[in-house]
């Protein structure tokens, strides 16, 4: 790793190295497992650690073999040399951009898996419409990364689109990379809906929660739960509608309702809506933390329509726009079609230098 050197000031080498020495160390003792809970915190900063070099000399592997072929393309007057050292030097580039990304997300909620629920804004079916193409957005951005998600509650609308939707996406990270995306969303298109072809502006709301772990303590006060049960709608087989197995939970000090209705049983569908009641407390009480310290001021935006986070054009002429980075790429469908990194990666890198 000593050649490695062009990464040193970035990423610090040499101190991970160290720390990882350090670790090894910890993890080698008797009475390591003695505390648990502990042991695994060590293990997962231990993996993280290998994980960066073992990168990070893959890295150099590559830039050792640009090297290579950029000093035989000078030599030889090669096109095919230097593109291929191009090449090579892209994805160095790439992959030194995500481990930048990895330590940024330094969080531990970062790490954690991701509940992101939609909502539409004023609309009716418009908005709805543009709801479900947010969702497919972002099922195919977590299909992109290798991540898996699981639809938790699904209110389909009455012509099309829907009405609210909350799944999850499970993967490292995965709430790290998602949070980017909370706010407003904007779309300007014409309308599918509209007989006379008249352009419209829609809005959806997107929320992003980490999944909270069942070792993290949130206080739930039964007596403070309204649970309401119902027949579950929209996909998901024969059995959806012949039982009153879909959940609703309302936190009432908060007014924070949850719902569940891809299980078969209400017995799972409750013991899920918990699940994501406790996140969203979590967050709740992560955020009350974050302003009482002042240090999220920079970056919040107020969740109500009109403050957008990024707006979608399809009319009159396609392109998708960052309102807080200021990023604008012409191919909006690549963009609704899963390809998100290019977005998330400049806001985060812009949150981290603030």
């Amino acid at each position: 790793m000593k050649d490695c050197s062009i990464f040193g000031g970035v990423f610090d080498l040499d101190g991970k190295q160290r720390r990882l020495e350090e670790l090894n160390l910890v993890i080698s003792r008797p009475d390591f497992w003695n505390d648990g809970e502990k042991a695994q915190s060590i293990l997962r900063e231990q993996a993280s650690i290998k994980s960066i070099l073992d990168s990070l000399e893959k890295d150099r592997a590559f830039l050792e073999e640009a090297r290579f072929f950029l000093d035989l393309a000078e030599e030889e007057k090669s096109e095919e040399a230097h593109s291929e050292a191009l090449s090579k030097i892209t994805e160095v580039s790439q992959q030194v951009t995500q481990i930048e990304l990895a330590q940024i997300l330094g969080s531990p909620d970062d790490r954690r898996n991701a509940i992101v629920s939609l909502h539409p804004g004023a609309g009716g079916t418009e908005a709805q419409d543009w709801a479900e193409i947010l969702l497919r957005m972002y099922l195919r951005y977590a299909d992109r990364r290798g991540y898996k998600t699981e639809i938790l509650e699904y209110q389909p609308g009455e012509e099309a689109g829907v009405k609210s939707v909350t799944f999850t996406v499970t993967g490292e990270y995965a709430y790290g990379y998602l949070k980017a995306e909370a706010g407003i969303h904007r779309l300007v298109r014409i309308s599918p809906f509209d007989a006379n072809s008249r352009r419209h502006t829609s809005f959806a709301s997107v929320f992003v929660y980490p999944e909270v772990d069942e070792d993290i303590k949130v206080e739930i006060n039964e007596a403070e739960l309204r649970i309401d049960t119902y027949r579950s709608s929209g996909a998901g087989g024969q059995h959806v509608n012949k039982t009153d197995s879909a959940v609703r939970i309302t936190h009432i000090p908060t007014n924070i309702v949850v719902a569940c209705q891809n299980e078969r049983s209400q017995h799972k569908n409750k013991a899920m809506a918990m699940k994501i009641l406790r996140s969203r407390l979590y967050e709740l009480e992560v955020e009350k933390q974050r302003e009482r310290m002042e240090t999220f001021h920079k970056t919040k935006k107020e969740i109500t329509w009109g403050s957008q986070i990024r707006s979608y054009v399809l009319h009159p002429y396609r392109m998708v726009k960052d309102h807080r980075t200021g990023i604008e790429i012409g191919d909006a469908d690549r963009v609704l079609d899963g390809d998100l990194d290019q977005f998330i990666q400049a806001y985060l890198l812009q949150v981290s230098g603030d």
